[in-house]
């Protein structure tokens, strides 16, 4: 899928823009970005695992729905809709979703590994 268009954009509607199955359980749909940021939705089902990885972008992640097991580190916590985690550059973290959830990822820079 070619999502160039989105490069820049400034205005986006939820609908102009698809959802790609990342792996079972788990799709994203990038929202809109440039080199220095990124904004990521992704969508989980209830059970799926945001596999424990590390990558040297900074990454804040925004939870618009759902309860997940969140571990940045050694630190362990269940977040839900409103919370927030911010994972630094290189520091392993996953999730676990507790119940049909989003999470809304700022990265910086762009994960050009998305594109």
């Amino acid at each position: 899928m070619n999502i160039d268009f989105l490069r820049n954009k400034t205005l986006v509607a939820d609908g102009e823009t698809n959802w790609q199955e990342v792996e079972k359980g788990i799709s994203r749909k990038i929202m809109s970005y440039t080199d220095d940021i990124m904004l990521v939705k992704v969508k989980f089902d209830k059970g799926a695992i945001g596999a424990e990885h590390h990558h040297p972008h900074l990454q804040m992640s925004y939870i618009g729905k759902g309860v997940f097991e969140v571990k940045i580190g050694s630190d362990i916590r269940e977040l839900k809709e409103g919370d927030v985690y911010f994972a630094p550059s290189d520091i392993e973290h996953g999730v676990v979703c507790k119940e049909d959830g989003i999470l809304i990822d700022v990265f910086s820079p762009a994960r050009q590994d998305f594109l």
